[in-house]
């Protein structure tokens, strides 16, 4: 059994034209006055234990008002919501936090609202304090702590005893790059100990390094759930499709689903590697000098033409990327200009699978103007045949001196 369900969620708020007609709706009386805006609509997906699900969408597409409805802060329309064990949401930064209480107060206050008794509300506040490192700031109003601090009291709080399900909005893209990391250590044990997550965020590195799926909403709609690589490419697509380009996806080798989007304009026709010899190949060496090589073709004027190429990682992370807008080689292009780029580069990275995706655009991304964005234009592998053995996702050669005193 699914630790937590939902079937078929849809969400409508109200509004009335004034204060009397709400209130006469209570009672059954008149009609009309009143208009329906629709947040969600035929919302269906399981949740296992220890699973990391990410929920991903533009502003506005129901993304914390789903996550209000499992935290039963506010009541579904249609469909149903199941689940099993504690659940502890941090949904809005500061929610349920009384200003002129102290942090120690507010924590002791969050803690007995859950349910605790006062033997647990004391050792969760002095975990909160410890986990929190506020300082003295612990001891004084919250009115006066600044968005991070706000940040590290509630993730603390919110995770001083370990929940059934967890489920953080948007709460730690805020705050200093330690405590982030230090929060995603603590989102991890708790999943090992089997934690269900649900995480809401923009931070697509963040998702792909906690979560094992993404959800994508739009317009309410449940419109992908599968890989968080393969959903968070369509979801960039997607944003570009609101500037009224296409997007689509295709599979391509080892299972994998390519993402592209674009006006079409101009298009990336072909993606090689070549090596040193000027062989193509698949198969790169650690620390070896290669050149990519893409065909563009343009099939109408452009005025300020940018191309641009992403090396990523098999969790599909970004390893390295740039265009030729930040390296001032923007291109006035005319219809049926055939050109080759060629990008010379060393494969100062790990042992391991990658991808490099290529954009075209009118612009410094390829939100502006975008004529082609196409994920997984090829993949390789990289291999360590002739370097000293390393671990980790770059390769960065160092000289290690030992001196005896």
């Amino acid at each position: 059994m699914s630790l937590l369900s939902a079937k078929n969620v849809g969400k409508v708020y109200r509004t009335y034209g004034s204060g009397l007609r709400r209130v006469l709706s209570w009672f059954g009386i008149g009609s009309g006055g009143y208009s329906d805006s629709r947040v969600l609509e035929g919302v269906s997906f399981t949740v296992e234990k220890g699973e990391a699900v990410g929920i991903a969408g533009h502003n506005g597409a129901g993304k914390s008002t789903l996550l209000k409805m499992i935290a039963g802060m506010t009541r579904q329309t249609e469909g149903d919501i199941k689940y099993s064990g504690t659940v502890s949401a941090i949904i809005e930064l500061g929610l349920g936090f009384h200003p002129d209480l102290t942090g120690r107060q507010n924590a002791a206050q969050y803690l007995a609202m859950s349910g605790f008794q006062s033997a647990d509300i004391k050792e969760g506040v002095n975990f909160v304090e410890e986990f929190s490192e506020l300082g003295e700031y612990f001891d004084k109003p919250v009115r006066i702590y600044s968005s991070g601090m706000q940040s590290r009291l509630a993730f603390a709080a919110a995770t001083a005893f370990r929940p059934d399900i967890l489920m953080v909005d948007e709460a730690l893209s805020v705050g200093d790059a330690y405590f982030k990391h230090k929060s995603f250590g603590r989102i991890r044990e708790f999943l090992n100990h089997g934690t269900a997550v649900l995480l809401v965020s923009h931070d697509r590195q963040a998702m792909q390094s906690i979560c094992g799926r993404v959800l994508l909403l739009d317009g309410g709609k449940l419109v992908m759930d599968g890989r968080p690589s393969e959903v968070l490419d369509y979801y960039n697509g997607l944003m570009a499709k609101r500037s009224g380009t296409a997007v689509s996806q295709t599979a391509v080798t080892g299972g994998r689903m390519q993402t592209v989007s674009g006006t079409g304009e101009a298009k990336c026709v072909s993606v090689e590697i070549y090596d040193s010899e000027g062989t193509p190949v698949t198969l790169l060496h650690v620390g070896r000098q290669y050149e990519l090589c893409v065909h563009v073709e343009v099939y109408e004027d452009i005025d300020g033409l940018v191309f641009g190429y992403m090396l990523k990682d098999r969790l599909g992370q970004t390893v390295y990327g740039t265009n030729t807008w930040f390296t001032g080689q923007v291109l006035n292009v005319k219809k049926n200009d055939r050109f080759m780029v060629r990008v010379r580069f060393r494969a100062d990275i790990g042992v391991g699978s990658y991808s490099v995706s290529t954009a075209l655009s009118g612009g410094m991304t390829h939100l502006d103007r975008n004529f082609e964005w196409r994920d997984f234009a090829m993949m390789f592998e990289t291999v360590n045949t002739d370097r000293t053995h390393f671990e980790g996702h770059s390769y960065v050669p160092s000289v290690i001196e030992i001196e005896y005193e």
